[in-house]
């Protein structure tokens, strides 16, 4: 009886929901329990948990992109109804506006660039998907 070797499921479905959610919550995008994160923007090179490879992400600028055009669209709104409604002193308004952009960005940064390194790996792109 000759041998025979049934190469497993490398290309199984992975679900972008759960990898995003995963992601943005800066866990493992495999088991959802590992921290993806070492520090406050370096990707581990694995998971400790269930070992998976994230060294492949290539996240580069995009998080910073979209940080970037989501607290605009926030902040930018919120100035203008401060200003029209209430008329406070400019350096009050520059000051309260500075500082709150500055938190939204920090709180947002990290978790974008978790959610996307889930995409990447549930898309597979960039070696996530075992070939390369």
């Amino acid at each position: 009886m000759k041998d025979t070797y049934i190469m497993p499921d490398t290309q199984a479905e992975r679900p972008v929901k759960p990898a995003l959610w995963r992601g943005w919550r800066r866990r493992c995008p495999n088991c959802g329990s590992g921290p993806m994160l070492r520090g406050y923007l370096q990707v581990r090179d694995e998971c400790p948990v269930c070992g998976e490879a994230l060294h492949h992400h290539r996240a580069d600028d995009g998080p910073a992109y979209l940080t970037i055009l989501i607290v605009g669209h926030i902040m930018a709104p919120a100035l203008l109804a401060a200003y029209t409604a209430y008329r406070p002193e400019p350096l009050v308004l520059a000051a309260v506006f500075s500082v709150g952009c500055v938190a939204l960005s920090l709180y947002l940064l990290p978790r974008l660039k978790g959610a996307m390194v889930g995409l990447q790996w549930a898309k597979r792109m960039h070696g996530f998907g075992g070939g390369a």
